[in-house]
């Protein structure tokens, strides 16, 4: 049976693809820093009809002694870990990258850059010694170069996490280690609510609401489509997106006859 672990994963995107995994019988891992959604998480997973186990850790993505504790736990219980996916991450605060303090800078390059090395760093050498694996990391605004304000700092961490996975992908090509791309787009979690984990809240403008009710969309509609993708897919450096170009051009059109409401 195999086994996926996905980081940032007691709710949110996270938590909505391990649900399509537990569908598809895999081994469950969910990993976060809110010890709390975790035990939600797993009462929630488990209570999904799959045939396989469902693990839940407390992990900084940012420090390697607990992603080492969740690896070493994990393989002592499953034989292999089999998909990883690096999902965790936070936004950055509604503001310039002028009025950004150091320490709110250096946790969002920390979590959502160095967190997908690290993690990255941590489980390739398990995925050689078992002689597979697959590694995906999940793209955002900026990962296509897109550039808006008071998104600068989030946007180029994403970017490098974009950059990372493509170089990543050609030094793992002959070690039978997949290394791929989630392209989620919009999505209404918490995550565009609040700053830096569950730090100040962001009062969404009426412009971006607008934006979100076309193009944007729920985690679960996304996970639904893009789990069983990952599942089968046998390609290196692929890139699984559900906002497409064609889809975004279809939404506005639609837009203009039919009003979409997705913060009801």
């Amino acid at each position: 049976m195999k086994t996926v672990v996905i980081t940032g994963s007691a709710r949110g995107f996270g938590l909505e693809m391990l649900k399509v995994f537990r569908k598809y019988d895999f081994n469950c891992v969910i990993c976060d820093v809110n010890e709390k959604e975790l035990k939600n998480a797993q009462k929630e997973i488990e209570n999904i009809k799959g045939k396989g186990i469902v693990l839940s850790y407390f992990i900084d993505v940012t420090n390697k002694n607990t992603l080492i504790h969740l690896i070493e736990n994990t393989l002592s219980i499953v034989d292999t870990i089999d998909i990883w996916i690096n999902n965790a991450g936070v936004n950055q605060p509604d503001k310039y990258i002028w009025e950004l303090d150091e320490d709110s800078i250096s946790k969002l390059i920390d979590i959502d850059l160095k967190g997908t090395i690290l993690c990255s760093n941590t489980i390739i050498p398990y995925m050689l010694k078992q002689g597979f694996g697959a590694i995906y990391n999940v793209e955002g605004h900026g990962s296509n170069d897109a550039c808006i304000p008071k998104l600068t700092l989030y946007g180029t961490a994403k970017r490098g996490v974009t950059y990372f996975t493509d170089s990543l992908a050609k030094e793992l090509k002959d070690k039978n280690v997949i290394v791929g791309k989630i392209t989620p787009g919009i999505m209404l979690t918490n995550f565009i609510k609040t700053s830096l984990g569950d730090g100040e809240k962001i009062e969404i403008s009426e412009k971006n609401k607008k934006i979100y009710n076309i193009l944007g969309d729920y985690p679960e509609t996304i996970a639904n489509n893009l789990v069983p993708k990952v599942i089968n897919n046998t390609k290196t450096n692929k890139k699984f997106v559900w906002l497409s170009n064609s889809r975004a051009f279809a939404r506005f059109i639609s837009s203009m006859f039919k009003k979409r409401n997705i913060f009801k």
